[in-house]
């Protein structure tokens, strides 16, 4: 019998010794970051850890919003970061150290990477997802995921799916058609789950068109486990289940983290109902004994972990992501200027996001202290130009900058430093701007008036107004670059690295230009995507919109010229050569345009890219392959992608805008079955995205979209903001409090993620993280006490928590 056999066998015995008690007891955690383990039948828990760029593990209490402090870990660039590098094997090689460490430290899952699509650059946690597009989200999360499995862990791919928002989160229903939702909200995750092979999936808060994302027969049956053939382990988000029952139907391994045996007995009383069988917990059992068995593999792959070999790596990622967005021949510089260093994010580097990715660093380079370094006297002064969250008067502000402009008028060029704080870029809340903050705004602009050699260094993980441009000679884009950042971005100035980085998302000359801007308020709780496929570039390039730089865009010291492009059945061959006086790399990327289509398109959409490094003069062959995804389009009407019969213009350049080689080509293909009419979804046909009205939307999606009536009372899905409606005292109260809390926090730039949690998450979670001490039913009895009814929800909440705590220990005594 072989090895695969054997462990099957052994899988299949343990499930027939397991009493059904047991079983339905493993399909929840056991803990904030554990499963449940049975030592008696010798089944051990998994531990899994926050790490999309970084280990978070935490020591004694855990939670999963960085509240606590975690044990020192490697900060890698962010995900937004990695992407500009289009560098799949840097992202493989950041993936295994992130394995290794996770190893190191006793983790069996690590909960990344995120490849949610950036519907809009408002999105809160924009910075721990890849881009705008999902062919390249899909590239770079696969080489993350192989990595990280190679580095001794399970790596668990998230957030599945259509969840672009931060705002209301755990409560948004998000309404996208279909086509959209397959072709570019589900592919990437479809590229990470067949080209990964991720062991574990994490779902999503959010309803996608009216289910709850693991209880979307769709999302985890259709799709995940019959068409992509996914046979790890899917865990719900921290407390983003709702009916325990129907998520086991739909093939939900684990409830996250730790609802308590209550769940177990939720289960119980389904099977007793007949609504629910044996066999479909067996089923949910098989996968998750298949992932322990994984994770048995990988525990022997620990190796010793070197941190200065992974601030090494941290700072090459850097290096090679961070882009140079303007240079009128300023950069790189000499080091015989005389330099004046100003900006708070010199001194305190903005180098990850807030939230559960937060990550405790073991050492953090600054600007400061890697050019005092280098430049020595070269280096005239450092200034901090404006403070880093609003000055709390205009003396103290007035002072810093008169101290910034006495060193700027000194200096033959100033570098300054600035960039999107804590507070605007965090797990649970969105932006409201793109705009830097004005204290930053208006120190450039008065800099520039008293030295024109500006450079800017801009750390943020997402988009932003760049129409700061003007007050600057060049602009290099770290995005947040981990703990090694300021000494890839000193490398980068000083010209001992080329800027190779190129953009993974369109950076627009306005918020009102984005989209999905015209959408972005909430029809109750439903989040319409009428945008459609028009996402990104795809968008912009309809609309024939100006940006500020577009997908795909980076400069660097030298230069690069193609030639020669040839259309194989397997792909595409052209010539690249650096035409420059420097070493560097080019990102070839491919696009592909459909001419003739029964169903609206984009103008163009992105197939493939490579990264091709060039001695100066230096010229190379490339071919980009074609894949099952290059000429694919969703065929609704047969459930299924098809290759759409026709003309096709094949387009290769170094961005979406830099198209510099073109060619047509005809593909055999099918037709479809109904074509979509050009009168009935004109705003598609044409691409103005952001016309588009409640009946074309609903045209396009088959259906009527109905505006969710807000109940009189507050119900168990409703989220605690919702307490303001109120009818009882007690609720109004409380919403208060919170409201006043969470002001305070914002006046301070400060996130309270514990108080910004709460606020969104709805009634029915709070069972979800009180490792069985809050049942349902008490929770029933505390909407009643909010509603109003104090007395009698009051002695609910007493009589159902003697109930619920008898059964507990009964249960932990039949599980001992």
């Amino acid at each position: 019998m072989s090895q695969i056999q054997n462990k099957r066998k052994a899988g299949s015995d343990v499930l027939r010794r397991l009493t059904l008690f047991e079983k339905a007891a493993l399909l929840s955690g056991g803990g904030a970051w554990k499963s449940r383990a049975l030592p008696r039948r010798g089944l051990p828990a998994l531990f899994f850890s926050d790490g999309p760029h970084g280990l978070r593990k935490q020591e004694g209490i855990g939670d999963h919003l960085g509240l606590h402090a975690s044990r020192p870990a490697t900060c890698f660039p962010t995900a937004a970061t990695v992407a500009n590098s289009w560098d799949t094997e840097l992202a493989e090689a950041v993936g295994e150290a992130l394995g290794n460490e996770a190893r190191s430290q006793g983790v069996d899952v690590l909960l990344g990477p995120g490849l949610n699509i950036k519907r809009s650059p408002l999105c809160g946690r924009n910075f721990e997802y890849f881009s705008e597009d999902p062919y390249l989200s899909g590239k770079l999360a696969a080489a993350y995921v192989r990595g990280i499995q190679r580095g001794g862990v399970l790596a668990c791919v998230k957030h599945y799916a259509v969840n672009s928002q931060e705002f209301r989160r755990m409560t948004l229903n998000a309404v996208v058609d279909e086509r959209a939702l397959r072709e570019l909200y589900l592919t990437g995750f479809e590229i990470a789950v067949k080209e990964g092979k991720p062991a574990a999936l994490m779902t999503s808060y959010n309803q996608v068109n009216g289910i709850q994302s693991n209880e979307n027969p769709q999302l985890m049956l259709d799709i995940l486990r019959d068409e992509w053939g996914y046979d790890g382990m899917v865990v719900t988000d921290w407390g983003g289940s709702d009916d325990h029952i129907r998520g086991i139907q739909c093939r939900t391994t684990l409830e996250m983290p730790n609802p308590g045996l209550y769940a177990a007995r939720e289960v119980l009383r389904a099977v007793e109902r007949g609504e629910l069988s044996e066999a479909e917990i067996d089923v949910c059992l098989k996968d998750y004994f298949r992932t322990l068995r994984r994770a048995a593999v990988q525990a022997k792959k620990a190796v010793p972990v070197d941190p200065l070999r992974q601030h090494a790596l941290a700072r090459r990622a850097e290096r090679e992501s961070a882009v140079l967005l303007k240079n009128d021949g300023i950069l790189p510089l000499s080091g015989e200027e005389t330099v004046a260093l100003i900006g708070d994010f010199a001194f305190m580097p903005r180098y990850q996001g807030a939230g559960s990715s937060l990550v405790n660093s073991r050492r953090v380079e600054t600007l400061a202290g890697q050019l005092s370094q280098r430049l020595g006297n070269k280096l005239i002064g450092c200034a901090s130009g404006y403070a880093r969250h609003g000055d709390d008067s205009k003396r103290r502000a007035a002072k810093r900058l008169r101290r910034a402009l006495k060193l700027a008028r000194k200096a033959s060029c100033v570098i300054f430093c600035c960039g999107l704080d804590e507070m605007a870029e965090t797990e649970g809340l969105d932006r409201k701007t793109l705009a830097l903050p004005a204290a930053q705004r208006r120190v450039l602009h008065s800099l520039a008036d008293v030295n024109p050699n500006i450079i800017l260094v801009l750390s943020a993980g997402s988009v932003v107004d760049l129409s700061v441009e003007r007050d600057a000679r060049a602009v290099l884009h770290g995005y947040l670059g981990g703990e090694a950042g300021a000494g890839a971005m000193s490398e980068l100035l000083y010209g001992e690295a080329t800027p190779m980085g190129k953009l993974a998302e369109s950076y627009p000359r306005a918020l009102s230009d984005t989209p999905a801007y015209p959408y972005r308020k909430l029809r109750g709780n439903c989040a319409e995507y009428r945008e459609s496929l028009y996402v990104g570039y795809r968008y912009y390039d309809r609309a024939g919109l100006s940006l500020y730089h577009p997908f795909g865009f980076g400069l660097s010291y030298t230069s690069f010229s193609y030639r020669d492009l040839t259309v194989e059945a397997e792909g595409v061959r052209f010539f690249v050569k650096n035409s420059g006086a420097r070493d560097g790399a080019e990102i070839a990327q491919l696009y592909i345009s459909a001419l003739e289509s029964a169903v609206f398109r984009p103008e163009k959409e992105l197939k493939g890219f490579a990264k091709i490094f060039l001695k100066a003069g230096e010229e190379k062959e490339v071919f980009i392959p074609f894949d099952d995804k290059s000429f694919r389009v969703y065929d609704s009407a047969r459930g299924c992608f098809i290759e759409e019969e026709g003309r096709y213009r094949i387009l290769v350049g170094a961005s979406a805008a830099d198209l510099r080689l073109a060619a047509e080509t005809e593909r055999g293909g099918e037709r479809m079955l109904i074509p979509q009419e050009k009168k009935r979804l004109p705003h598609y046909f044409s691409g103005a995205a952001q016309q588009v009205g409640r009946t074309e939307f609903e045209r396009l999606l088959g259906r009527k979209t109905e505006r969710p009536a807000l109940a009189g009372e507050l119900l168990r899905g409703d989220a605690v903001h919702e307490l303001r409606r109120s009818r009882g005292l007690l609720a109004r109260l409380i919403y208060r409090g919170l409201q006043r809390a969470l002001n305070k926090s914002a006046a301070k730039r400060e996130p309270n993620l514990n108080l910004i949690f709460t606020y969104h998450m709805p009634f029915r979670a709070f069972s979800k993280f009180g490792s069985g001490r809050i049942s349902p039913e008490m929770t029933e009895a505390v909407l009643l006490m909010l509603n109003g009814h104090l007395i009698a929800g009051g002695r609910k909440f007493f009589l159902e928590g003697l109930k619920n705590r008898r059964e507990n220990r009964r249960n932990e005594r039949a599980l001992r």
